[in-house]
């Protein structure tokens, strides 16, 4: 079972590769997906990466919350369910429901 890292405080210029490379020092990468701005394509800073297990995943949080890469001081921990936006959940047509 994959298990997702958050990433925070990654300097614009860590590559996609760059993590892939520093995390499989704890184990297996199963993925690495760098938030890009949509519009400029350029980082936001931060990035999800899947580690195979949750050992690897808390090697991986052990290793390197708090690591120095590329001048920056990265935060790493398990990453939160992605929370329902809710569209059209107190809103119908643009109006509000009563």
């Amino acid at each position: 079972m994959d298990v997702k890292l958050y990433v925070g405080n990654l300097s614009y210029a860590t590559t996609e590769a760059n993590l892939r490379t520093l995390f499989a020092e704890a184990g297996q990468v199963a993925s690495v997906a760098l938030i890009k701005d949509r519009d400029t394509g350029t980082s936001k800073g931060f990035a999800f990466v899947e580690m195979n297990t949750q050992v690897e995943a808390e090697q991986a949080i052990s290793m390197f919350n708090g690591f120095n890469l590329d001048d920056r001081e990265l935060k790493v921990n398990l990453a939160k369910p992605r929370e329902d936006r809710g569209h059209g959940s107190s809103r119908q047509s643009g109006r509000m429901r009563r």
